[in-house]
This record gives C-alpha cells, structure tokens and sequence, in this order.
C-alpha cells in the first residue's frame, strides 16, 4: 500500500514538472523595436490632393521616422495599421491591418501595408490612390 502511494506521487511529480513551465519561461520577454520607416503616396489616379495619413502599432499612435519599443512575449502578436484619408467634404478612406507574431521574427523584418483609397463622387468615382506604408521591425 505504502509503495503505491510513493509510485502514484512520482508520477504525480513528474507529470507537474514535465506539463508546468518554470516560471522563468513564463515570464521571459524579447524587446521589439518597431519603426514606420516610410508612408508614401504610390499611386494617385484623380482621388485628390490634400491627404491626412496615420498609423499605430498595438493602438500606439506612430509618426513617419518613429520608433515604438515593446517588450513582449514570443507568443504575443504586433498589430500594425495604417489609415489614409483624402480630405474633401465625403472624404474617401483606406485602411490595412497586418499582425506578425513575435515567435516569426529572427532579427530584422520588413513589413509593408498597401492602403487603396476609392473615389466615392463626382465624375472621378471608383478611381483609386494607393499608399505604402513600411515598417521595420527587429528584435
């Protein structure tokens, strides 16, 4: 009966060392450096000519040349999105969203989101304008 019991807890033992991760692994972090690199115009086939551009990364607001540093888990996810607006009184709009695992990047990225914007009136509707936006992203 007593050899029962050791044999059921070494079991026991083993099963909770082999299926718990050591609160080292869970708690590790990789420092991520994220930069829109560059947002530009591609392609403008007759959609306008005053613009308001944006993006974020994980919900943070990023200007052109900034740089945003996360740390995060191996299991974690980026989300980059991009926004361009042609500015009129109906303003046309575009958006792009990419999300990259942590887990994908070796050491440098290079991500790039194509944003289509519509004509949506006038003699001009179903033209489109085109932006890039890139991102760098290393570990």
């Amino acid at each position: 009966m007593k050899n029962n019991r050791i044999k059921i807890f070494l079991v026991c033992s083993l099963l909770f060392t082999l299926l718990v991760p050591p609160a080292a692994a869970a708690t590790k972090t990789v420092k991520v450096k994220i930069t829109l690199a560059s947002v530009e115009l591609v392609e403008n086939n007759h959609v306008g000519n005053e613009w308001y551009t944006t993006a974020s990364i994980n919900g943070k607001a990023v200007k052109e040349g900034s740089t945003v540093t996360l740390n995060l888990k191996p299991s974690d996810s980026i989300q980059l999105k991009a926004y361009a607006e042609e500015q009129d009184k109906v303003p046309d709009v575009g958006t792009k969203s990419v999300s990259v695992k942590v887990s994908s990047i070796s050491k440098s990225l290079s991500k790039s989101l194509a944003v289509q914007v519509v004509e949506n009136r006038g003699r001009y509707s179903g033209n489109t304008a085109e932006w890039k936006f890139a991102f760098k992203i290393q570990k």
